[in-house]
């Protein structure tokens, strides 16, 4: 079972970050608030949606994802990128993760979105074969760059 999340979710979407980040090596890195998690999914201004997975016989939440538009310069139209999927453990291998990119490929269908994109971690051959077996493929010519921290701010001071 998938529904969009509702703000009753903020406590459970928070638990789930901090799960994956452990589950990705870096439970130090996952520093966002339910405030802004609150923000972010349903403010004034939403810049990210949600959806949970349930457990179809307890109704038990096992699993999120969490996404945002993005825009393709070149095909004129959105995409959605997923920033987080996550399915706790335990509940692997229920077709919970693959119920959760089927209902954004619905969406990206229904409102005419061409692309649905995220990154997974290289070390991370299960998800990988997991994604290949949707039909996913990895877009090995591209390389993803970041500014955080100290290089960001130091950035951005240089501006005129």
């Amino acid at each position: 079972m998938i529904r969009t999340a509702t703000p009753a979710d903020i406590p459970l979407i928070h638990t789930l970050i901090r799960e994956l980040a452990a589950y990705e090596k870096a439970p130090n890195e996952a520093k966002a608030t339910e405030a802004q998690l609150q923000e972010a999914l349903f403010g004034d201004h939403p810049a990210a949606y949600a959806h949970i997975a349930a457990d179809d016989t307890t109704g038990t939440p096992v699993g999120f994802a969490l996404w945002f538009l993005n825009f393709s310069t070149w095909r004129g139209v959105h995409g959605i990128h997923l920033e987080d999927l996550y399915v706790r453990p335990a509940a692997r291998g229920a077709g919970h993760g693959k119920a959760l990119l089927t209902e954004l490929a619905r969406i990206c269908t229904e409102r005419g979105y061409e692309r649905l994109e995220w990154s997974v971690l290289n070390w991370n051959t299960p998800a990988i074969a997991f994604y290949e077996s949707l039909g996913a493929r990895p877009q090995d010519e591209w390389t993803v760059y970041r500014l955080t921290d100290g290089p960001l701010t130091e950035l951005a001071g240089q501006s005129s």
